[in-house]
C-alpha cells in the first residue's frame, strides 16, 4: 500500500508567497481544482482519516475535509457558495473503478432550460444573499491557524451559457438572438458579484480561484470575438471585486486558450491558470511562456496518470518541478482534477514525489 515518504505540516503564508512569485519556495505546494468524492472517500478510508471524528457532528464534514487536506499536503481549504441553478443533465452509468453510484452526468447539448425569452423570466434565478454560509462561518472559526481558504467566485460564465441555453442553442443564438445571451450574461455577472461579496468578508479566504472551460483542444468552444463581449467582462468585474479585497484571482478554465490569453493576462488580469493538457499546452511550456507574469498550477497531466506506472510518474513529477518550481509560481497537481478514474495510488505517487523534491 503507498504510504507517503515524510510528513508536510501546512503553511499557508507561504503557499500564498508562492502564488505571487515572491521567489522559490523551500518546499513543493499542492493544488487541486477539484479532488472527486469518491477520491476523498477512499482516501478516508485506507489511511483513517475520520478516526476520532463523530459522524454525527453537526460540521463532520468540514472536520473531514481538514483532516484530508493536511493529509494531503495542501495548504488549504476549498470552499463555495452552494448555488440552485436547475440544468438539463443526461446521466449515464460510471465505469470507473470508484464508481458514482447515481452515474457520471453530462449536460445535454440540444436542450437547455432557457432557449427563449420566456423561459428568461420564468427561471428560477438565484438570491446569492440566501445562500448559506454556515460552512464558512465554521471555517472562519475553527480552520487551524497555519491553513487558509480558497473560495470559489464561481465564475461559470462561458459554461453557463452552454448549460442554460444548451450549446446548440447558444451557436444559434450568437448569430439570430444576441440580445438573449447578453441578458443571461449580464444576470450571472450580477449573481456571481453577489457570491464574491460575501465570500470576500471573510477573512480566512486569502484567494479566489474562478473555474470556467471555454476551449477544447484546438481551439475555444466560441469565438474569441464572442468571449470578449459575453465571458471576459464578466470574469474582469471578478477579479477587480479580488483584487481591491488583497486576494489574487485564479482561474480554472479547460481548452486550447492560446488567442485569449492576452486578454486574461492584460485585461482580465489573472494571478494564476490552472488546467494544462499536454497535448494542448504541456504546463512547462506555459512557465516557460507567461510564468513571469502569473502563477501556472498543476499540469501533471490526468492522460498520463491514468495509464503511467510508478517510475514514470515519480520522472514526470520531478522533471516538471525542475523547471517550474524556480522563482515560485507553480504548484503540483494534476492537469484538471483528481477524478475518480485515476487510479488511487497514482495520485498518491505523484504527491509523494513532490514531498521527496529536494530541487
Amino acid at each position: 500500500m503507498m504510504k507517503f515518504a515524510s510528513k508536510v505540516e501546512p503553511d499557508a503564508e507561504a503557499f500564498l508567497a508562492n502564488l505571487r512569485r515572491e521567489g522559490t519556495p523551500r518546499r513543493v505546494h499542492n493544488i487541486e481544482f477539484w479532488i472527486d468524492g469518491e477520491v476523498q472517500d477512499a482516501v478516508c478510508r485506507r489511511f483513517d482519516l475520520t478516526a476520532g471524528l463523530n459522524e454525527d457532528d453537526p460540521f463532520f464534514a468540514e472536520k473531514r475535509q481538514v483532516a484530508l487536506q493536511r493529509f494531503g499536503g495542501y495548504d488549504y481549504v476549498f470552499v463555495r457558495l452552494e448555488l440552485k441553478m436547475p440544468l438539463s443533465i443526461i446521466s449515464v452509468a460510471d465505469t470507473a473503478e470508484l464508481a458514482r453510484q447515481d452515474g457520471r452526468a453530462f449536460q445535454d447539448e440540444h436542450h437547455g432550460p432557457i432557449m427563449s425569452w420566456e423561459d428568461f423570466e420564468k427561471y428560477p434565478w438565484p438570491d446569492p444573499k440566501t445562500v448559506s454560509d454556515r460552512s464558512l462561518v465554521w471555517y472562519e472559526e475553527n480552520l487551524p491557524d497555519e491553513m487558509c481558504l480558497i473560495g470559489h467566485a464561481p465564475g461559470h460564465f462561458a459554461e453557463y451559457l452552454t448549460w442554460l441555453m444548451s450549446y446548440e442553442t447558444l451557436c444559434f443564438a450568437l448569430y439570430d438572438n444576441r440580445d438573449l445571451v447578453a441578458a443571461i450574461a449580464d444576470r450571472l455577472k450580477e449573481i456571481f458579484q453577489g457570491v464574491l461579496e460575501r465570500l470576500v468578508q471573510f477573512d480566512c479566504i486569502k484567494a479566489i480561484l474562478a473555474s470556467d472551460d471555454m476551449g477544447f483542444k484546438t481551439g475555444t468552444l466560441i469565438s474569441p470575438v464572442d468571449l470578449r463581449e459575453f465571458v471576459l467582462p464578466g470574469h474582469k468585474a471578478l477579479a477587480e471585486m479580488t483584487h481591491a479585497a488583497g486576494r489574487p484571482y485564479l482561474l480554472h478554465s479547460c481548452g486550447n486558450l492560446r488567442e485569449i490569453m492576452p486578454d486574461l493576462l492584460d485585461d482580465v488580469k489573472i494571478d494564476a491558470r490552472h488546467s494544462f493538457e499536454d497535448v494542448i499546452e504541456p504546463v512547462t511550456d506555459a512557465k516557460t511562456a507567461y510564468g513571469d507574469r502569473i502563477a501556472v498550477l498543476g499540469g501533471i497531466d490526468v492522460d498520463f496518470l491514468c495509464r503511467a506506472n510508478e517510475q514514470a510518474i515519480r520522472q514526470r513529477v520531478r522533471d516538471t518541478l525542475d523547471i517550474c518550481m524556480t522563482g515560485g509560481g507553480y504548484c503540483l497537481g494534476t492537469g484538471n482534477s483528481v477524478a475518480n478514474y485515476i487510479p488511487l495510488d497514482n495520485y498518491l505517487t505523484m504527491l509523494d514525489e513532490g514531498r521527496r523534491y529536494a530541487g
